[in-house]
């Protein structure tokens, strides 16, 4: 009970009360944008200072690798599941959400752990960049291969290997991808936007500078990066609690079978990632986010591509299942749970 008494999580349930009880209060969209840059910022300098005291040492890299590959697992065994009760668009759309990782609901478990002096490591926040993208192309790569059985299936249908950009005016072009007779580069874009989005860039960048920094960078971003943290965090978690109230009339429109999933999907994830980080020795604090980060979905980073990348996936059903169910519980009732779960493993 005491964990749901953090100022954060209760701003959260403010901002999700007043989205339900149709108040006019509202974050003008600037401030919304400025606080997620300020957010990845300030934990990219916080990740890069630690990483600098530490080192890259083995049990740093073997965060890091299991990072990777719970990002590759997870979205395979999503999409396998999901693909019984949706159509193959959707299964790989949902799938790369559920696969990618919650930049958010990281940055809030990070704080829960500071609150409760649970030590973790600064290379956690590599391991959050390194976890978005897998799903994203996998997701990707999964909707090509479905183009091209029913290409195959309807003789003069366009060519198989088609992927949907933006196009001019806000529109959706279709461009073939490289492939059988396909001439294109668009796999490249795809990987081009995976890669260089700006919450990874911010985040890298940011880890980037606090590693070469050091002590003496910590020092002179002592009062940016430490002291106005909670407060930001506290506003951008009221503003994601309106953006909560928001999603949930779509839920209703959503089926039993993938509202469970929303559910259990990540519990499962959650319980993938606790027994590898404890089969591979890793520190308890590092095995906490790990499997925040497993459990976690992303409603950011993956809309804004597979939107274009995947113009086939019904988009009100991959957002209101992350944002309107997903995010609230992992925020509320995950991080805590995943925290004494992994003392208890862990004999903390």
């Amino acid at each position: 009970m005491q964990s749901l008494l953090d100022p954060a999580i209760l701003f959260f349930a403010l901002g999700a009360f007043a989205g339900l009880v149709r108040s006019n209060l509202e974050m003008p969209a600037a401030i919304s944008k400025f606080l997620s840059i300020y957010l990845l910022m300030a934990l990219g300098l916080k990740g890069g200072f630690a990483l600098a005291a530490s080192g890259l040492t083995p049990g740093v890299l073997s965060s890091l690798g299991l990072a990777v590959l719970l990002a590759v697992v997870v979205p395979l065994l999503g999409y396998a599941l999901l693909r019984r009760v949706l159509s193959g668009f959707n299964a790989a759309a949902v799938a790369a959400t559920y696969g990618s990782v919650s930049a958010v609901t990281f940055v809030t478990a990070t704080q829960y752990l500071e609150s409760q002096q649970i030590a973790y490591g600064g290379h956690m926040a590599a391991a959050m960049a390194l976890m978005e993208s897998p799903a994203i192309i996998l997701a990707v790569m999964l909707a090509n291969a479905q183009r091209q059985r029913l290409a195959a299936a309807a003789p003069g249908a366009q060519p198989v290997w088609a992927l949907a950009v933006p196009g001019a005016g806000g529109g959706v072009a279709a461009t073939p991808v490289a492939g059988p007779g396909g001439p294109g580069l668009s796999m490249g874009k795809i990987l081009h936007e995976s890669f260089t989005d700006g919450t990874q860039l911010l985040l890298l960048g940011a880890m980037l500078i606090g590693l070469l920094t050091g002590d003496a960078g910590k020092a002179a971003m002592q009062p940016f990066s430490g002291d106005l943290f909670k407060g930001m965090l506290c506003l951008f978690l009221l503003d994601m609690g309106l953006a909560t109230a928001r999603n949930l009339p779509a839920l209703r429109q959503q089926s039993p079978l993938l509202l469970a999933y929303a559910v259990l999907g990540p519990l499962t994830h959650a319980g993938l990632a606790l027994g590898l980080a404890w089969l591979a020795g890793v520190p308890a604090g590092d095995a906490v986010l790990l499997t925040v980060l497993a459990a976690s979905a992303s409603y950011i980073a993956v809309p804004a591509v597979v939107r274009y990348a995947i113009p086939e996936a019904d988009p009100s059903l991959y957002v209101s299942l992350s944002l309107g169910l997903t995010f609230p519980l992992n925020i509320v009732l995950g991080i805590p749970l995943y925290t004494q779960v992994v003392q208890r493993v862990w004999g903390g």
